[in-house]
């Protein structure tokens, strides 16, 4: 199954951040964090241990663009390596709990103000057509990432793809370079 979602902007940071959210705030309340998720990511090795356990998977260097992304759930083949797509990044070895049926994409904002109330805001904004989130079964998936340009509509659209892929179990994620910068070239 493959999902897209058309104009997704980064909020003028450059981060792009994939998550089961509520497991995101299960990890901050088991971990006594602050309402600034921001902040403690960046000044803690909190942030990669998140990652490294699967509760989020962040990607750096988002130019302030538009972009085409995509979640693609048992496809044999991702939207980016297709015919006619520009594929420059294409980077294995993420893993993403999922325990709440579902996963979005968001950005770093969201992190500066976490509180049980702009969560639910942010959940009831997501209820709306057109928000990149989608629904999946609860458990381990590794995570394939992929981002260039997808041909859609007569033209090339910046695009990120995020392939999924059910495990039975965690897998090691330890090798992954959480600081790698996704930035586009044209």
């Amino acid at each position: 199954m493959r999902y897209e979602f058309s104009e997704v902007l980064n909020d003028l940071v450059d981060y792009f951040l994939v998550a089961d959210i509520q497991l995101l705030e299960r990890f901050k309340q088991d971990h006594d964090l602050p309402n600034d998720l921001a902040r403690a990511f960046t000044s803690s090795d909190i942030g990669d241990q998140a990652v490294l356990e699967g509760v989020v998977l962040p990607l750096a260097g988002i130019e302030n663009l538009p972009y085409r992304i995509i979640f693609s759930v048992g496809e044999p083949t991702p939207a980016l390596l297709e015919p006619g797509n520009r594929v420059q990044h294409r980077r294995a070895g993420y893993v993403l709990r999922v325990e709440n049926r579902a996963v979005m994409l968001f950005t770093w904002r969201i992190l500066q103000h976490f509180t049980p109330k702009t969560l639910g805001d942010l959940l009831a904004r997501y209820q709306e057509p057109g928000r990149p989130i989608i629904e999946l079964e609860n458990g381990w998936y590794d995570v394939e990432v992929l981002g260039g340009a997808v041909w859609r509509d007569g033209l090339f659209e910046p695009a990120f793809e995020f392939v999924l892929k059910k495990t039975w179990r965690k897998n090691d994620c330890a090798g992954v370079d959480v600081g790698y910068r996704f930035t586009l070239r044209d």
